[in-house]
């Protein structure tokens, strides 16, 4: 019985190892390039120009396995990359163990934003150019869930309905 544990366990740990650095692809094994926002103030900025609401997303990009599985199955698909690019203006409020993936500039404005918001992770929030919560999903879902809650807010807050 140890035997078949510690074989899946090490099984388990050289699948995530190699998935970190494989390039994300979509099914024409074009590669996916998520366009996040380097500073939350030009996020911000961009967010009242283009009148969008900012997508903060709080992760662990090297430790947490659910964001890791987030950002793979939802982020780097074209499906994400081409509604984010009409809808929403995208920040990633990230909290890596590899000090060496933020800079120390980023890093205190994540240090921010998560006390403001108290942030879980994986946590996908919707903000106005005021940094007023629009939304905000806790946890990881499947990725289908993720649609109807991007378009309620968009819906609610920037789409008006003619009558």
């Amino acid at each position: 019985m140890k035997k078949i544990i510690t074989f899946l366990v090490l099984l388990f740990a050289v699948n995530i190892v190699f998935s970190q650095n494989k390039a994300i692809t979509d099914e024409s094994n074009k590669q996916i390039k998520v366009t996040w926002e380097t500073s939350y103030e030009e996020a911000l900025k961009k967010s009242k120009k283009e009148k969008k609401p900012v997508l903060i997303y709080f992760t662990g990009s090297d430790w947490c396995g659910p964001c890791i599985k987030l950002d793979r199955e939802l982020f780097h698909t074209s499906k994400f990359v081409e509604y984010a690019n009409e809808n929403m203006i995208l920040y990633m409020a990230n909290f890596p163990r590899n000090k060496d993936l933020v800079t120390k500039e980023v890093a205190v404005v994540n240090k921010r934003l998560s006390k403001k918001y108290k942030n879980s992770f994986p946590m996908v929030l919707l903000i106005d150019k005021r940094e007023k919560v629009l939304g905000e999903k806790r946890g990881s879902y499947m990725t289908e869930y993720y649609y109807p809650f991007f378009e309620a807010v968009i819906k609610k807050h920037y789409k008006k309905n003619p009558k």
